[in-house]
């Protein structure tokens, strides 16, 4: 049963907070009281810290303050802020530092305001979490298929594609995961800590088949070491340690499964008596990998011959150009900034009066103009659903 946060909020602070806009807004404490219902007396009490407010209560003072329930309840994580988590995560240049701090603190501010939404809606982010994986003195390429292996089973993947893998870690596992604008060599980052969970933030400039593969990367490292906090970016190692060497070696075996990858190869081999450049494309896009990332798999199992990729490359394959020509589409994605739970949960609170429209376009880092549109968006999308699915017995359907 989720706890609502008012029952661990520090009751005085919360009480010294309420006084300070009680009279900024100019109102007396017989005022407030008459907004609630009560005696001057419970006012108070309240300001002191010593009465628990009720939700109800705290929306009806925020309300007559002007002011958002969350300006009241804003988390102030104990958590070490990701800039100390971070600090000895990968080795960086003044230069570096330049480029990247400012995206880790960008990541940590969404990761606080989604927990922030969280506690004012009541509503966590369910964690469906596997213990971590010992992998000790295993080899990598067996440690990394055997995870893979297990998070399907446990995942009920089967040993089919995964179509929308950002969907799977955000509502099945229970990982936050952004998709934030980074200099072009960097692909992910990946945190951890009790309170906030598994977070991610992916490179939002990368095609999706990229984006899916450094998912896969940073949940491993979820999966296998969970509280090592992570900044990936191309030529970071001069020696690649080993807990990098399984993140890596781990989304080939997640996003392309051994036996299902094998079936289909061979059902396109007998189809067509040999493996075209066509069924190339065709079975990558099916995965939603790249080209790159489906011929080293297949060279990996030995139904490619070694070399297939830098011969393909030599030989100036233009990927785009021959999946145009061929009629394949982008694959399935969904490339918001903010998780959908996030969006969803941000319009609620607005809507209930629990956040003001102002803090309805912070959370969402837009305008007020901005604001409004998604706003609107969003509240098309519940009522749509709202409205065609509310007297359906989903059991008859």
């Amino acid at each position: 049963m989720a706890t609502n946060i008012l029952d661990s909020i520090d009751l005085r602070k919360l009480g010294e907070l309420l006084q300070q806009a009680r009279k900024k807004s100019g109102m007396t404490q017989a005022n407030a009281a008459k907004v609630i219902n009560a005696a001057r007396t419970t006012i108070v009490a309240i300001e002191k810290g010593e009465r628990r407010l009720k939700p109800n209560e705290l929306i009806k003072l925020a309300r007559a303050y002007g002011l958002a329930v969350s300006d009241f309840v804003s988390s102030s994580s104990v958590t070490e802020p990701f800039s100390v988590q971070f600090r000895a995560a990968y080795k960086q240049s003044d230069q570096e530092a330049a480029k990247i701090n400012p995206i880790i603190q960008r990541f940590e501010e969404l990761c606080r305001k989604y927990l922030e939404l969280e506690k004012i809606m009541d509503a966590p982010i369910p964690r469906n979490y596997p213990q971590e994986y010992d992998v000790t003195n295993m080899p990598i390429e067996a440690a990394a298929e055997s995870i893979a292996v297990s998070e399907r089973q446990r995942l009920g993947l089967g040993d089919s594609p995964i179509p929308m893998l950002r969907d799977i870690l955000e509502q099945s596992v229970g990982i936050r995961v952004f998709y934030l604008n980074m200099p072009a060599k960097y692909s992910e980052i990946y945190s951890y800590d009790d309170q906030l969970g598994g977070c991610m933030a992916i490179n939002i400039g990368h095609y999706e088949e990229r984006r899916r593969w450094s998912m896969a990367h940073g949940y491993l490292h979820f999966l296998a070491h969970r509280r090592k906090p992570v900044v990936d970016f191309e030529g970071q190692y001069k020696r690649i340690p080993e807990s990098e060497k399984l993140a890596e070696a781990f989304p080939k075996y997640f996003l392309m499964p051994t036996s299902g990858l094998l079936s289909r190869f061979n059902d396109m081999y007998r189809t067509h008596g040999k493996f075209t450049p066509t069924n190339l494309f065709t079975l990558a896009h099916y995965y939603g990998v790249s080209i790159e990332a489906l011929v080293y798999r297949l060279e990996d199992m030995d139904l490619l011959p070694s070399g297939t990729w830098d011969r393909l490359r030599d030989r100036g394959l233009k990927v785009k150009k021959v999946q145009q020509e061929l009629g394949l589409e982008e694959i399935d994605q969904r490339s918001d900034a903010l998780p959908v739970h996030y969006q969803h949960l941000a319009i609620e609170a607005l809507d209930q009066g629990l956040i003001t429209e102002g803090r309805f376009a912070d959370l969402l880092g837009v305008d007020r103009l901005e604001a409004r549109r998604i706003a609107e968006a969003l509240r098309e999308h519940s009522s749509g659903m709202v409205e065609e699915s509310a007297y359906l017995d989903l059991r008859r359907a």
